[in-house]
């Protein structure tokens, strides 16, 4: 198959922006370097095989929002929007760390 279009880089905005290509009639090849697809979403055990870490991502804030994710009416297809109490933290040198969490409440899909 020869594509209309080649993404490189299979994190959540390749793989957006090969959906949107494809959903438009054109034929998409992506290309990965990584073992797996996921660029910053990706979850890998790096030092214990029990253990899984999130490889680059902390927080998407916007994935709730996205008009992207919307379309597809992910919730009515049983994905759920995690958000965890504390979104990150940030470890200081005096031993102590900032959080990152969220203090008001999103409200209810339209």
């Amino acid at each position: 198959m020869e594509p209309d279009a080649v993404v490189v880089g299979t994190g959540p905005n390749g793989l957006a922006a090969a959906v949107t290509l494809g959903r438009a009639g054109l034929k998409v090849a992506l290309y990965e370097a990584r073992k797996t697809i996921g660029g910053g979403l990706r979850t890998e055990p790096i030092f214990d095989p029990e253990i899984e870490h999130d490889i680059c991502s902390a927080v998407h804030p916007m994935a709730v929002v996205s008009p992207f994710f919307r379309q597809f009416d992910l919730s009515s297809r049983g994905v759920k929007m995690l958000r965890p109490s504390v979104s990150y933290a940030h470890p200081l040198h005096n031993g102590l760390a900032g959080l990152a969490y969220r203090v008001w409440k999103q409200p209810a899909p339209t």
